[in-house]
């Protein structure tokens, strides 16, 4: 049975994993900040959301597995458990390979939204042809943190994360800071990073390879791409709205455009922490409905929420008494710096106001309700 105090057992790696995966971003923004200017600052933000729109679209390779993983393991199937990370890591492998094909398409697709001047979208240009090298990697990778979250090894994806922010922010500052590489670096230190946490990531799960009867079964494959079909059309309408953010700062000003992807980060960061507890509820409602334990599913969201409340405010008084201190320390541009604090009490709010559908997204994910979700 699900008790507060293996609610934290699982939420705190998960959150500390989750907050991690925002670091990413973060330093990507602060090195920008600090060693470029704001059309490099711009760059990366345009760049960074082109990316959400290809990568944030596959994101089912993470959710559904989490949560077909913890249903799998609530009914007691260790074979099937294991199945889905094959299936996962062979499709998100697939599909990460045709990126890497389609990327001279893409690219001016992506980027056809923003109204960026030639010099950003130049610079943004080069962010995306290094980081897309890195498109299978990250693919598989989320594969593999879903499963480790399904099968409750948040532990493993904590260190998981880990090891992808620690190669991340050491080749960032290198190849900006000390070769002068810009945005361009950027993205290839991210693309290297993904690599190499996949690397150890499947070290971690290797466990799970081997002979698979049920691998390609008519049935469960069709389980994961409706569940798939579903989780991508939610998850695009998502980035269409965060799209729309950016492409309305590049029509008002580069400082505008710059300022928004600094609170962009505050907010990643705050989902993050807060996606911890949505994820353990996504992994115990997956176990619950796979079990058909309606008690159990009752149970998971009540205690999780009671802990994602508690986080949420204290998330939001951080942002409003030291939310200008990390701007100003971070962001040299003085337009950029302005743009962004006139935002920030709006940006605080957010926490608060985000709970419920945070909250429902994990148990819609975990008993894979794609179409209430979509």
């Amino acid at each position: 049975m699900l008790t507060r105090r293996k609610t934290l057992e699982l939420a705190l790696p998960v959150i500390a994993a989750q907050a991690a995966t925002a670091t990413t971003g973060v330093v990507d923004t602060a090195i920008m900040g600090r060693f470029g200017d704001k059309a490099a600052l711009a760059a990366v933000a345009i760049a960074a959301v082109a990316y959400s729109f290809i990568y944030w679209g596959f994101g089912f390779l993470r959710m559904s597995t989490t949560g077909l993983a913890a249903q799998a393991g609530g009914r007691g199937d260790e074979a099937e458990k294991r199945a889905v990370l094959l299936r996962a890591l062979l499709l998100g492998g697939a599909i990460g390979l045709a990126l890497l094909i389609l990327a001279p398409i893409l690219k001016p697709l992506a980027f056809a939204a923003f109204a960026g001047t030639e010099h950003v979208e130049a610079l943004a240009g080069g962010y995306f042809d290094a980081r897309i090298w890195g498109a299978p990697a990250y693919l598989m990778g989320l594969a593999v943190s879903g499963w480790m979250l399904g099968t409750g090894r948040t532990g493993q994806m904590l260190a998981f994360q880990i090891v992808m922010n620690t190669v991340n922010a050491g080749l960032d500052t290198w190849f900006v800071a000390a070769l002068g590489w810009g945005p361009a670096g950027i993205g290839a230190g991210t693309a290297i990073a993904e690599w190499v946490a996949l690397a150890f990531g499947l070290i971690l799960v290797r466990g799970a390879f081997g002979t698979h009867g049920t691998l390609f079964d008519r049935t469960r494959l069709t389980a994961l791409f409706t569940a798939n079909r579903d989780i991508m059309i939610r998850t695009l309408a998502l980035v269409l709205c965060f799209g729309w953010f950016v492409r309305s700062s590049t029509l008002i000003s580069t400082a505008a455009t710059a300022g928004n992807e600094v609170l962009m980060q505050f907010i990643t960061v705050a989902a993050f922490v807060l996606d911890g507890f949505a994820f353990v509820a996504e992994k115990e409602a997956g176990e619950a409905y796979g079990a058909r334990d309606a008690s159990a599913l009752a149970r998971a969201m009540r205690l999780t929420t009671e802990f994602a409340l508690g986080a949420a405010i204290v998330i939001s008084l951080i942002y409003f008494l030291g939310g200008g201190w990390v701007i100003a320390t971070f962001v040299r541009d003085t337009e950029a710096r302005d743009a962004a604090l006139a935002y920030l009490p709006f940006c605080a709010i957010v926490p608060l106001i985000g709970i419920a559908p945070w909250q429902l997204d994990g148990l819609f994910l975990g008993t894979t309700q794609g179409r209430a979700l979509r």
